[in-house]
């Protein structure tokens, strides 16, 4: 998995451990207070209360609280992303289908074991494009997924990247429905969801 700071743009790199694990504190915190508080209502102050530092230590690599929610994002990204790559390689799943199952299932755990993914999911509570001034969120996300979902496909064609953004635009919808209705996902809407998407990627790829 990359480092999220590095590419995060940050005010000064954490080239020391003890630096890198005081911006890591301070995502900790951030994630913790947005579950507690939400985004609006978090600040540069309180962050640097929960993690334990001084507000100006927070200022020396971040310039503001939305800085701070994009190196969380980008964590939580490289987290997601990697967990789908390693799912994938120990299971060498033989279909497309195996794929869908387990990038939502990895999707559905981080909504229920990491702090602060439920309330911001991949950034766009903050900026639709928090992460890539050219992409929206979900973009990068499914450019990311399609390189790693290509072998699985037969034909993958030339809008394989669309198809898959689409997909995740429906799923990432209907799963926030999902946890509004049960703090755990609701197993109906949950199942439905899969159901659907499969359906729409079937009529792309081939059963």
């Amino acid at each position: 998995m990359s480092d999220p700071q590095a590419t995060t743009p940050l005010r000064r790199q954490p080239v020391q451990q003890r630096s890198a694990k005081r911006v890591a504190q301070m995502l900790d915190a951030s994630a913790q207070l947005i579950n507690e508080i939400g985004y609006d209502a978090l600040t540069t102050t309180l962050i640097a209360k929960r993690a334990g530092v001084a507000v100006g230590s927070l200022y020396q690599f971040f310039p503001d609280k939305r800085a701070v929610i994009r190196a969380l994002t980008q964590r939580n990204v490289d987290y997601f992303l990697a967990a789908v790559a390693e799912r994938l390689a120990g299971e060498d799943p033989g279909h497309w289908w195996d794929v869908v199952d387990s990038v939502l299932d990895i999707y559905l755990d981080m909504h229920r074991s990491v702090p602060g993914f439920s309330r911001v999911h991949f950034g766009d509570v903050v900026d639709r494009q928090l992460l890539d001034e050219k992409r929206d969120n979900n973009g990068v996300i499914a450019d990311s997924l399609a390189d790693l979902v290509r072998k699985y496909v037969e034909n993958p064609g030339e809008r394989l990247s669309l198809v898959i953004a689409i997909a995740i635009e429906v799923a990432d919808a209907l799963l926030k429905f999902a946890f509004a209705r049960d703090s755990q996902g609701d197993p109906e809407i949950v199942a439905e969801t899969k159901y659907l998407i499969k359906g729409y990627l079937a009529k792309r790829f081939g059963e």
